[in-house]
């Protein structure tokens, strides 16, 4: 199935958090671009659409950049300690993206 590709306030709405549609939109035009070359361009329907899974690892990965956009290893703010936000693709993502990619045989 096909949808609309994802924007900032996508984002935003997954996070709960509307306050973040700025930011989230200068992020998920990264992440779009890093999907769309990982699947070489698979998935992606013209300018405006994408298959909805790959939608769904837009949207996910560029919550886990929002979470850590200075992509240090560790992040403290008061007592709270994060770890790197995006490293690369996770398990789930990796799986999804690469259902799109083609391989070399």
């Amino acid at each position: 199935m096909q949808v609309v590709l994802p924007t900032g306030q996508d984002v935003a709405d997954f996070l709960g958090d509307p306050s973040a549609a700025q930011l989230a939109d200068q992020h998920v035009r990264l992440i779009t671009v890093m999907v769309r070359t990982y699947t070489r361009g698979r998935g992606f329907y013209g300018d405006f659409e994408v298959a909805d899974d790959l939608a769904a690892v837009i949207i996910i990965a560029t919550a886990r950049l929002l979470g850590n956009p200075h992509q240090f290893e560790l992040e403290q703010v008061g007592p709270i300690v994060t770890r790197g936000g995006f490293a690369g693709w996770n398990l789930a993502e990796a799986f999804v993206l690469n259902a799109y990619r083609g391989r070399a045989a």
